[in-house]
């Protein structure tokens, strides 16, 4: 996929504003709400460009895979995933490479300005998922931990542009939630520097 086939920022935050309405979904729900959305729109469903946009949005923050512990919903609903039938975050380091597991849960994350796009007021009604919550803090926890892994993958490769666009990250998770990421970016910011 190169630059001008990547998924837009729009793209990401429609992603980010579809996983919104239902608190988390997992990589399966969120691929069949999009696969509906297209349907409802008589577009054609393209399942490799729907597993690169989600790919993208978990890169990028947009999306960020939530741990067990830190999902709970209501009723439970014949197929619909349990929080203790969702992958553990460990299953998640392959999230950006496109072989997850369908089972990873996904809630809005750091970088994401969650927009509707048109028809998705109806996939509530379509999807018949349960009442959904996330835990904050346990969310934001993890998230740090994964940002910090990620910081010292890229800089263990040379990832400048990786780098950068973690750096970036960082601002967004301490205005997301209550967290120092202080530590990293200074990380970030002496290897990009030196």
């Amino acid at each position: 996929m190169t630059a001008e086939d990547a998924p837009s920022v729009a793209a990401r935050d429609d992603l980010a504003g579809v996983v919104d309405l239902f608190e988390w979904l997992t990589r399966a729900e969120l691929s069949r709400a999009l696969a509906e959305l297209a349907f409802k729109q008589r577009a054609a469903v393209d399942e490799e460009a729907i597993t690169a946009a989600i790919d993208v949005a978990i890169a990028e923050y947009a999306l960020v895979p939530a741990p067990p512990d830190a999902l709970s919903e209501g009723r439970e609903t014949a197929g619909a995933a349990s929080p203790d039938a969702v992958a553990s975050p460990d299953a998640n380091d392959a999230a950006t490479t496109g072989d997850s597991s369908d089972r990873v849960a996904l809630a809005v994350g750091p970088a994401a300005f969650p927009s509707l796009p048109p028809d998705a007021e109806d996939l509530p009604h379509i999807l018949d998922v349960p009442e959904r919550s996330v835990d904050r803090e346990a969310l934001s926890t993890a998230v740090l931990d994964r940002l910090s892994a990620d910081a010292v993958a890229a800089i263990k490769n040379g990832d400048v542009d990786r780098l950068e666009t973690l750096a970036d990250v960082t601002y967004d998770v301490e205005a997301w939630a209550p967290v120092d990421a202080g530590d990293i970016r200074e990380r970030i910011v002496a290897e990009t520097e030196s």
